[in-house]
Parts: structure tokens; C-alpha cells; sequence
């Protein structure tokens, strides 16, 4: 079976996490051997929006300051698949071409962003188009989708299920700009919604939570 599993930047690298880096190295090695093909998309978090503005500041355009955030988020890649495999893991795949030579190769891809006006998010999306995964599981700093965001509202709601046309109602903003960050930005639930890419949330802050997923429990929010 071919996943994708999205890391989320605000779950490994906002602040950096040693130990959550070492905990999904550990969890991707044993996917490998129970026979699950994955590609790995891991986000920059907080560093890359530090760069932004730090970019920003020094008077770079939008597209230059995406640059800056798709190298923070092949930093934690690389940080992530040198813990999974050494050495010979130290190259992050830059394109789909690549994606796919190395999936094929050895069973698992590790990596960051592609090109500006794409965020790992979006990444995630194309790369399971293009490989042919039949799930994306995103392991995010939430439980799952809530009916608004958690961290402003204390009446928000946590949803199980939902489909991509009610994820796109609830999302606060519509277009992509350097550092966006919501539950799944809006490119990323576009293509999700023409290739109808079964797609789980759940909390990263566990990496069990991607296990139980791919075992199909009930656990953060489904989007079909």
C-alpha cells in the first residue's frame, strides 16, 4: 500500500523536537518493514515563518521568501531521514521525478517543500497523485478539524468526518501567501478534491496516532 504521510512543522520543528524526530524515524523504519511504501512531506513550522520575516525584513519578494521556507523544511527532512537511514539519505528529492525514482528504489521518501507558491501541504497532495497513494495521513498539532480554530475558540468542535467541499467552507483563508498556516491550505484541498484522495488528520504530538490511522481506527477527523 502507497501512503503519504504529512508531518506537520508545527508538530516536529515549532519548537524543534528531538525526540518526536527520532519517534517517527523509529515509526516510518517499522512501516517500511510491515511493507507500506510512504513518502514523508515534513513542513518547516515556526523557523520557516521566522525566515519569512527575516526575509521579509531585508526586502526579499513573496516568491524569494517561499524559497527561504522550502529550504527550512528540507532542513528537518534531512534531519528526519538521516535518522531513518543514514548517509546515503542525505539527498531530498527536489521533484516528482524524484519522488517516484527514490520511492521505487527504497520504499520510502523523505522530504520538504518543491517550488514557491506551494506549501508541504499542497506538496503532499501532488506527490500522492503522482505516486498513486491511497491515503494521506497528516499529522498535524490538533486533534483533527474543528468547526473553527481550537487555539481562538473554546466553543470550537472537533469533527470525525467530513467532506472536501465542507473542509473548503471552513477554512479561514482561500489563496496561498508565504507562511500560511490553517489545518490544510486551500491549493492542497483543491487537488485532494479533484483526485479524491482519502485524507486523516490526527494529532502528531503522538506518532502512534499515523499507526492507529493506517489501521483504521477511529481517531482524529476522516475527509472523503
Amino acid at each position: 500500500m502507497r501512503i503519504v504521510l504529512r508531518v506537520g512543522g508545527s508538530v516536529v520543528a515549532s519548537p524543534p523536537n528531538p525526540q518526536l524526530i527520532q519517534k517517527y524515524a523509529e515509526v516510518f523504519r517499522n512501516l517500511r518493514a510491515e511493507g507500506y511504501e510512504a513518502v514523508v512531506v515534513v513542513g518547516g513550522g515556526a523557523p520557516a515563518r521566522q525566515y519569512i520575516q527575516l526575509a521579509k525584513e531585508i526586502g526579499l519578494k513573496e516568491e524569494e521568501q517561499d524559497e527561504v521556507a522550502i529550504s527550512v523544511s528540507r532542513l528537518f527532512a534531512q534531519l528526519l531521514a538521516l535518522k531513518l537511514g543514514g548517509l546515503e539519505w542525505k539527498t531530498i528529492p527536489t521533484s516528482l521525478e524524484t519522488v517516484s525514482e527514490v520511492l521505487n528504489e527504497k520504499g520510502i521518501v523523505v522530504m520538504g517543500g518543491l517550488k514557491p507558491g506551494m506549501t508541504t501541504d499542497t506538496v503532499a497532495a501532488l506527490v500522492a497523485s503522482h505516486v498513486g497513494a491511497e491515503l494521506i495521513v497528516k499529522a498535524s498539532d490538533q486533534d483533527g478539524v474543528y468547526t473553527k480554530d481550537p487555539k481562538k475558540y473554546s466553543d470550537a468542535k472537533k469533527i470525525d468526518r467530513l467532506s472536501f467541499d465542507d473542509l473548503s467552507q471552513l477554512m479561514e483563508q482561500d489563496k496561498h501567501k508565504a507562511g500560511i498556516h490553517q489545518i490544510i491550505d486551500p491549493e492542497a484541498i483543491r487537488i485532494l478534491k479533484k483526485n479524491r484522495i482519502k485524507t486523516i488528520i490526527v494529532n502528531g504530538k503522538k506518532p502512534e496516532n499515523l499507526l492507529a490511522a493506517l489501521k483504521g481506527e477511529k481517531i482524529g477527523t476522516l475527509i472523503q
